[in-house]
């Protein structure tokens, strides 16, 4: 009977709330998605500077990593939330507009997962490019390789497969980080799951049906970077 009534709730039929919730998971990869991807240019940039000779750019990458490493993630939601909401109602007001303006909740989350992430991507990042050999960049460079040659051609390369897997990390971390997003409205998964529960009283099946989610969502593209791994691997011998 319990089985019956579970599927009857989490189904596709009349009343099913089902497609909602596979909806719900496709916003949850969405902004998990964007924000990793904002992410990555902010760790990118982070890594540049910390591994730059310019001291100014090494203090503030290191600062905008330790600061954002140690704010909790749920505070740098609310920070951007109402701090960008505060912004637009302040902007509207001077059109002759009144009252509250809400920031997209969207771009919000994928902003507060991307400076979040991003100070992770870092890390990865320059580990990945100092664990590359020395010696690799002097050869390239007494060959006569340029720059871009060296990027292309030596450093890139040998990074992105230094990285997946640090990055495959981060991305696990991302991907709960979304849930977060739910407090500022947008309609996730676990947003979708509150709202279900409290329309049936029926919370075990809501969030153990998110749970699944969660997990099918993380080992299918888990199994993504560790293809991506082996694929950036092909050719190199492990010791």
């Amino acid at each position: 009977m319990l089985e019956i009534d579970y599927f009857r709730t989490m189904g596709f039929g009349p009343g099913g709330w089902g497609e909602l919730m596979l909806i719900a998971a496709a916003m949850s990869v969405a902004v998990a998605a964007s924000g990793f991807l904002v992410g990555t240019v902010f760790g990118s940039l982070a890594c540049w500077a910390r591994l730059s000779r310019s001291a100014p750019a090494r203090l503030i990458a290191d600062a905008y990593a330790t600061a954002l490493r140690g704010i909790p993630d749920l505070l740098v939601i609310y920070l951007l939330y109402f701090g960008g909401s505060s912004l637009l109602s302040r902007v509207a007001a001077i059109f002759g507009s009144s009252g509250f303006v809400s920031a997209p909740t969207f771009a919000t989350g994928a902003m507060a997962i991307g400076c979040v992430s991003g100070a992770y991507q870092s890390e990865v990042l320059r580990g990945a490019f100092l664990a590359i050999q020395t010696g690799q960049l002097e050869a390239g460079r007494a060959y006569g390789m340029n720059t871009a040659k060296l990027l292309r051609r030596i450093i890139v390369p040998q990074l992105v497969r230094y990285a997946i897997p640090g990055m495959e990390n981060v991305w696990q971390l991302v991907l709960k980080e979304s849930a977060l997003i739910s407090v500022i409205g947008l309609v996730e998964l676990m947003r979708q799951s509150a709202v279900g529960s409290g329309s049936t009283h029926q919370p075990f099946y809501f969030y153990a049906t998110a749970a699944l989610l969660y997990l099918a969502i993380s080992s299918v593209t888990g199994w993504g970077f560790r293809s991506l791994e082996a694929h950036a691997s092909r050719g190199v011998r492990r010791a």
